[in-house]
């Protein structure tokens, strides 16, 4: 029976108290015997200095033998004091990721659209989309906001002209997103509005119109959605979208003229319960835009004002308040959702070459095994091949191992898949399905060969997930991992095509062999 852990130490460590005392001893006597002093000092100090040698010898030998492979080295990154900071800092690591991905035209836009918040971070812009269903108001909101020009909120649109062309167009007719900077009187950054298509409109225009819609609001800092009753469900579904982000909303009952003063009162409370947790009350606002023409007493036709104050008293208390927050806070998100764009294809394409040397692999192991049958089947006794598989994968990964390292890793996962049961469990399930399509005098070898291919696939995936993760095997340690990679290697369309390639690569160069011979 062997000792336990802790008293293997006390023993050790006893018995190098033991040696310890016995050299020091030896090597007093031996100074003592000595009867010349200069003779016996140098004798000391030449023993001394072999023994620290030696030690100093072990050390490094022992560190370089036991060392393990290293993870990619992080670099400690400055704590960012606020949101823009924090951007900054992490528009910076995105591009360095860009840089990595090796699809050119993916590496191209994703660095382009970086550029772009860079460039948006540095000249800060309060992106504002103005978001709703068609023929809601959106851009009649932003015509009648061109006409308080030099009033008491110091409107001014820099292409006023353009957007009071567009008021009255049919719907549907805002088919792309179009930009109206705007000037606030007192707010040092410029204001984009930007009136969208109409969301949920018919037929695929509309659908492709909607979709636009909804990535602009993703998008900005702010959102105002312009209803112009109470809210239907189909309504709801993106407004809660673009709340749950995180967006600061305004949401805007217009053609307020159309109601009574008691059906506005109702319709605003309605509103406001319905956004409950969402949006503030006080930012559920109605307005009247572009109010209906009133016949005048004597016939003629009046066009009375718009009336949007609310609206604008509101939207500018807002940008003074938190305008310097909200772009940080959108820039930041922006830049995250890039970085995990980034990550995504970085990990997609690095994955790709690391199946593809797996696929290398398991037909190697698989074509020596068949070769020269094994006793047993493992993956302990094809340690070589995979050692360098996984030599192999860590460099995709940007991780160095040497073959002693690897060999170390792969001989622990080998004794996992034995542990575990997935040796017989591979066996039975390859043997049932190869004992029905070839002779009996291949079938052992070919069980053989096509078990250690499907093996060594296991293994290189489990390593996949092993160096995805910096080489952590994870909460559930490599058991775990390595079990799921099992559970999908028995997908019956991936055994399907496996045992297909098998009979190519492996049976049939078997079959012709055994012809030959006979």
């Amino acid at each position: 029976m062997s000792l336990p852990p802790f008293w293997i130490r006390i023993l050790g460590l006893g018995v190098i108290i033991v040696l310890s005392l016995w050299l020091v001893n030896s090597i007093y006597s031996l100074y003592v015997a000595i009867q010349i002093p200069w003779l016996a000092n140098l004798v000391l100090g030449g023993i001394v200095a072999l023994i620290l040698g030696a030690i100093g010898l072990l050390l490094y030998y022992g560190s370089a033998f036991s060392k393990r492979p290293s993870k990619k080295p992080r670099v400690k990154q400055p704590i960012p004091k606020n949101d823009r900071d924090a951007a900054e800092l992490n528009l910076a690591t995105t591009q360095q990721q860009v840089v990595q991905i090796q699809d050119e035209v993916a590496r191209q836009a994703l660095l382009e659209e970086s550029q772009q918040i860079a460039e948006n971070l540095k000249r800060g812009a309060i992106r504002v989309i103005v978001f709703g269903t068609g023929s809601v108001g959106k851009t009649s909101l932003i015509a009648a906001m061109a006409g308080q020009v030099g009033g008491k909120f110091g409107v001014a649109l820099t292409n006023a002209d353009e957007v009071a062309g567009k008021v009255g167009a049919a719907m549907g007719t805002t088919d792309r997103p179009v930009e109206y900077p705007v000037d606030l009187r007192g707010l040092n950054r410029q204001i984009l509005l930007v009136d969208t298509p109409g969301i949920l409109e018919a037929g695929l225009a509309g659908t492709d119109r909607g979709r636009i819609a909804l990535e602009e609001a993703a998008a900005a800092a702010m959102v105002v959605f312009v209803v112009d009753n109470d809210l239907r469900q189909s309504e709801m579904e993106p407004l809660q979208a673009i709340a749950a982000v995180g967006k600061q909303s305004l949401l805007v009952l217009n053609k307020a003229d159309l109601f009574t003063v008691a059906d506005q009162n109702l319709v605003l409370n309605q509103l406001r319960s319905r956004v409950s947790g969402l949006i503030e009350p006080e930012n559920v606002i109605a307005i009247s835009a572009s109010p209906r023409p009133l016949t005048l007493e004597n016939g003629k036709s009046h066009q009375p004002p718009a009336n949007i104050n609310p609206f604008l008293d509101r939207f500018a208390q807002i940008l003074f308040a938190s305008g310097e927050a909200m772009v940080a806070a959108n820039i930041l998100q922006r830049s995250q959702q890039l970085s995990s764009a980034a990550k995504l294809l970085i990990d997609q394409e690095r994955r790709q070459q690391a199946l593809q040397i797996v696929t290398k692999y398991q037909w190697m192991s698989a074509g020596a095994i068949a070769i020269n049958p094994l006793p047993v089947v493992d993956l302990i006794a094809t340690a070589a091949i995979n050692s360098q598989m996984i030599i192999d994968i860590g460099k995709v990964y940007g991780c160095q191992l040497d073959k002693s390292n690897a060999k170390e890793l792969a001989l622990s996962l080998g004794k996992t898949v034995g542990g575990l049961g997935i040796l017989r469990g591979s066996i039975e399930l390859l043997s049932n399905a190869l004992k029905l399509t070839i002779a009996t005098y291949v079938v052992g070898k070919a069980i053989q060969g096509v078990t250690g291919a499907y093996l060594t696939r296991i293994a290189g995936l489990s390593f996949i997930e092993y160096f995805r993760s910096n080489q952590d095997w994870g909460d559930g340690g490599i058991d775990e991992v390595v079990q799921e990679q099992f559970k999908l290697a028995q997908k019956d369309d991936f055994v399907k095509g496996f045992l297909q390639e098998a009979m190519t690569r492996i049976v049939m160069p078997l079959r012709s062999k055994e012809k030959d011979r006979a």
